[in-house]
């Protein structure tokens, strides 16, 4: 490895510990969400309405599933498990790789790792190229001893493009022994 890739793994990593912006890194939703009202106000599992400016029920509001996928990613960050799964169970399409791969992160962080698992799979057979799937698949493969496993994500990560992103960061971290909170 390069004394440039160590360094530019280093700043990457240190970034995300020092909560650098998402705009710096390459890769979309794979950073961190920023806290929004529906973290910061809403409760048991309802969602900030921008419009009506208030804390709404899942299930009595319109919200799109990307509104859903965005609440219930937040909601996990924060360690909010139960509250993420309700908002995805209200999504349309479930078969939406990014409802999938929350749903295993979710499951995961629950202590549900066959269950995290299978929808990580589900997730990964419907796009392949989800790296952000796959760097989560092998944080869970690692915590359950499966470094192998972990490693082979790691190089579908890579061999997708995916190796100066977050995902591939993390999972690198992870198999180097540097915890990670996701």
């Amino acid at each position: 490895m390069s004394k440039v890739t160590v360094f530019s793994s280093a700043l990457i990593a240190a970034g995300v510990m020092l909560g650098t912006p998402a705009a710096l890194f390459a890769a979309g939703d794979e950073t961190p969400p920023t806290k929004t009202n529906t973290t910061k106000k809403c409760k048991k599992g309802m969602v900030y309405d921008k419009d009506t400016k208030k804390c709404l029920k899942v299930e009595s509001h319109n919200f799109s599933d990307d509104q859903l996928y965005l609440a219930a990613r937040e909601m996990a960050y924060e360690g909010q498990y139960l509250n993420a799964l309700a908002v995805l169970d209200a999504a349309e399409n479930q078969n939406d790789p990014r409802i999938l791969n929350y749903r295993g992160f979710t499951n995961r962080k629950l202590g549900n790792h066959a269950v995290a698992m299978e929808f990580y799979e589900a997730a990964l057979s419907i796009d392949p190229n989800y790296i952000l799937a796959r760097s989560y698949m092998g944080q869970g493969l690692l915590a359950y001893g499966d470094e192998d496993g972990a490693r082979v994500q790691l190089a579908e990560i890579r061999e997708r493009g995916g190796r100066n992103t977050w995902s591939y960061t993390a999972l690198q971290m992870a198999l180097r022994g540097t915890p990670s909170k996701y």
